[in-house]
């Protein structure tokens, strides 16, 4: 599952929390809500929040830097990844 944190240079929090994807080698894509204006009507939409960061992994969406929720949602994406690869070498056969 695709994770996109909405962010802002400035926030100590998001910093946080992309350090932390990062350190799990999970992917995800940052978009700096204070240089996109569409991007941040976006977040607000789908938050219904205005503070960052604003993380999104499919359904699941999480307002600032909450450690066991992220666990989860990278959790998930290897799992997923995993059962993709498991997918990719039965084909091969």
């Amino acid at each position: 599952m695709a994770i996109t944190v909405y962010s802002t240079p400035t926030c100590p929090f998001c910093k946080m929390a992309k350090e932390f994807l990062t350190e799990k080698k999970a992917k995800f894509k940052d978009i700096d809500v204070s240089e996109n204006p569409k991007k941040a009507d976006e977040m607000i939409k789908v938050s219904g929040q205005m503070g960052v960061p604003v993380i999104v992994s499919g359904k699941t969406v999480i307002v600032g830097f909450d450690r066991p929720k992220l666990e989860e949602i990278v959790k998930g994406q290897k799992t997923k990844k995993a059962k993709k690869t498991k997918k990719a070498k039965k084909k091969k056969k």
